[in-house]
């Protein structure tokens, strides 16, 4: 792919016609007037933020549709497989099955790290332990906590798997990954790891047709007059893998539009979402303001965004950030407006989220290494076929929607275009901050942590370390509980090879969550390592994935272990942080195995 073997104009007449008019037309957004009562731009406030209507309606609706029975099959689950070991507090068990109303259940939510393929399949791997669709997940007392999940945060890699699951109706993991039974090109057809992100067949000549296809997709959305970058490309590749409308019958067949014209807010017209039965999807990305600080980057190697630049979220409605310093939403539906009257749809396609939100072809551009790096083909092709001036090609373009707002403190209140990035740019490789607004009122996170902190490619604290640093910035605004300062600590009290509950001690008042942190630290039990493959790693066998998820499911179930057995506890212990800060609400003190569940898990 570094060097295009064939000529563009044999290439390109090579092409099939129907093909480019598929994909292209499919991934072009469409212009026209704003429908009466549209207002591009909601304002949330630096203080008492608030939520959007069709947000608050969603959780309200998922809180008293979904979640009672789904609290309920959960602790049918956890009961079970302690039984004869110990049992639970009578207090967990009233929580659970609802004899505190519906606000006395816990408000629980769960974020998915980057990392690539590997946090992909990690994430899963761990999803699929907390599944109560999952038997085996059930009967190790763990599955359930999925369907109980108010939201479900994902950013690059985790990007993909929550974006995936979404989309695709909520199937079983299983089903998401290797495909359900009966796919079809209008259905998901799994990851369909065996192709190449980057470099699918198994000729140059092969590989060169395959990136020619993926340019022309994205003309369409040229010549409507948005620019295109890199990120598109990438977003064309990611829409074979991970959005509805390619299976591995049809992977090369350029007639398909291979998911074109699939949109993040038509999530919403989903039975499961609207039946309120999958948590509410949020995915993250990064900015690169050519207007950020650079004294706040935090600090450790390759880190390259400030903390103090706007985390944009992405969720079935909306686009913006919470942070003080915009505190500004759009409708996603008419992401990539240009003006108030003129709204732009189809902009928001599944396969660009996924690209905004794992783009790190930035970094290559501070490298010397550009010209023989994985894009340098890509921007041959871009700067050849679709001439463009004056932007930048190595990152995600979004037309500004919160141009001219807040001036003072939004640091890119004057620029026409958003430049975002991959969402763990900033060292934040775990999506903790849309958990963390007040408004959503999260008080459990489940963190799933899988970035590449160590040379080979285990976890180190790193993401959560670099969230507690960012709090400082915007005091008041959010709150995270304490968690060590130093890599060293989270490695010499083995943080990252077990489970670990921080804040257990954090008061009311500190507004801070109880964190549930499951790191890919390290094999389970003795194993091999399976889990800890390179974030470069683009293609997985069947055999290598069946191997991660189920060391992601050790790893999600094993406690704090004897030797190489499993905590017989770890059910219960799992459970006592899941209602603890509901048991705080209800002013009940902790009992019975919770007592010393929270002593040996919880980190102070």
């Amino acid at each position: 792919m570094k060097h295009l073997a064939l000529p563009l104009s044999i290439a390109l007449c090579a092409r099939s016609v129907a093909g480019q008019l598929a994909a292209s037309v499919g991934y072009a957004p469409v212009l026209a007037p704003c429908p009466p009562g549209v207002s591009l731009l909601r304002e949330v406030g630096t203080v008492d933020q608030f939520l959007s209507d069709e947000e608050h309606a969603y959780v309200a609706g998922r809180r008293s549709e979904v979640l009672p029975d789904a609290w309920g099959s959960y602790l049918a689950a956890v009961t079970h497989s302690v039984a004869g070991v110990t049992s639970l507090p009578e207090y967990v068990a009233d929580i659970l099955r609802g004899t505190y109303g519906e606000r006395g259940y816990p408000h629980f939510g769960i974020a998915t790290s980057g990392g690539g393929y590997r946090a992909a399949i990690f994430g899963a791997g761990v999803l699929n332990t907390l599944d109560g669709r999952n038997a085996s997940s059930v009967q190790a007392g763990t599955g359930g906590l999925l369907q109980a999940a108010t939201y479900l945060a994902g950013l690059s890699g985790g990007s993909w798997l929550v974006t995936s699951l979404a989309q695709a109706n909520f199937p079983t993991l299983p089903e998401l990954i290797f495909a359900p039974s009966a796919a079809s090109t209008d259905s998901f057809g799994g990851w369909l790891t065996q192709y190449d992100l980057l470099e699918p067949g198994n000729s140059s000549v092969a590989v060169d047709a395959y990136v020619l296809e993926l340019v022309e997709e994205i003309m369409g959305k040229h010549v409507a007059g948005f620019p295109v970058t890199v990120s598109d490309v990438w977003a064309r590749t990611l829409s074979r893998h991970f959005v509805n409308g390619t299976d591995a019958n049809d992977f090369w067949d350029d007639a398909l539009p291979h998911g074109a014209g699939l949109t993040f807010s038509a999530i919403a017209k989903l039975d499961t979402f609207a039946n309120y039965a999958q948590p509410f999807p949020i995915i993250v990305t990064d900015s690169l303001s050519p207007n950020g600080n650079e004294s706040n980057v935090f600090n450790e190697t390759d880190i390259v965004i400030p903390l103090t630049n706007p985390i944009y979220e992405i969720n079935v409605f909306e686009f913006g950030s919470f942070d003080p310093t915009l505190a500004a939403f759009t409708p996603t539906e008419y992401l990539g407006s240009p003006n108030d009257s003129l709204c732009a749809t189809n902009f928001d396609q599944l396969c660009f989220i996924e690209a905004m939100s794992s783009n790190e072809f930035n970094t290559y551009n501070t490298s010397v290494t550009l010209a023989a790096s994985p894009i340098a083909a890509v921007l041959e092709l871009l700067t050849d076929l679709i001439p463009e001036s004056g932007i930048e090609l190595d990152v995600s373009l979004v037309p500004n929607p919160f141009y001219g707002v807040a001036p003072s403190t939004y640091i890119d209140s004057k620029e026409t275009l958003l430049q975002l990035v991959d969402g763990g740019e900033d060292g934040e490789v775990v999506p903790f901050m849309p958990l963390l607004v007040k408004a959503r009122n999260v008080e459990v996170i489940f963190a799933i942590d899988a970035a590449a902190d160590t040379e080979d490619n285990w976890t180190a604290g790193l993401s959560a370390i670099a969230t507690q640093d960012r709090m400082t910035f915007f005091p008041g605004t959010y709150a995270f509980p304490p968690v060590p300062p130093l890599e060293s600590t989270f490695l010499a009290h083995n943080l990252t090879k077990r489970p670990t509950f921080f804040g257990c001690e954090s008061t009311a008042e500190s507004g801070e969550p109880l964190v549930i942190y499951l790191a890919n630290g390290g094999p389970p039990l003795g194993q091999p390592p399976l889990t800890n493959t390179s974030t470069s790693q683009f293609v997985y066998s069947a055999d290598e994935i069946d191997g991660m998820l189920s060391q992601a499911f050790d790893v999600a179930t094993q406690g704090i272990p004897e030797g190489l057995e499993k905590d017989a506890l770890w059910p219960a212990c799992l459970a006592c942080a899941v209602v603890d800060r509901s048991r705080r609400r209800e002013r009940i003190e902790r009992s019975g195995v919770c007592e010393s569940c929270m002593e040996r898990y919880c980190w102070s």
